[in-house]
């Protein structure tokens, strides 16, 4: 199943298919009613994304977005980043459709998690 769930995400970034279509096939190859769909991303969609940065200097970061806000967000952030000079080098490899696909299949958990030398760590879940 992984295979094929990769094939479908290479497919998005070579603009074979869109991401509507990608999350259609998705949820064929997962065997799920689309029509249940509505019922289940109205419970996803009341998950936060939530962004954790402690510092062994006690400089932390914690920052906690609604799910249906990062999507908004990340459609038009991405737009404007790349017109803004100092933003552009940013933004220009970030994949949205990507991004995007990955909320659309209500994809949740632990995303990032790095733990640096001097202590520091950094965690993306979405909860």
């Amino acid at each position: 199943m992984k295979e094929e769930i990769a094939k479908v995400m290479t497919m998005v970034q070579e603009g074979k298919i869109d991401v509507e279509k990608a999350t259609e096939l998705l949820h064929v190859m997962k065997g799920e009613d689309t029509r249940n769909q509505s019922e289940k991303s109205s419970d996803y969609f009341r998950k936060m994304l939530k962004v954790q940065v402690v510092s062994t200097e006690r400089d932390n970061i914690y920052v906690n977005v609604p799910i249906n806000l990062v999507k908004a967000v990340l459609k038009a952030g991405v737009g404007i980043a790349s017109k803004v000079p100092q933003a552009e080098m940013y933004v220009k490899d970030i994949d949205i459709d990507l991004l995007l696909q990955a909320i659309d299949n209500e994809i949740d958990g632990k995303i990032v998690d790095v733990a640096y030398g001097n202590g520091d760590k950094v965690s993306v879940v979405i909860e």
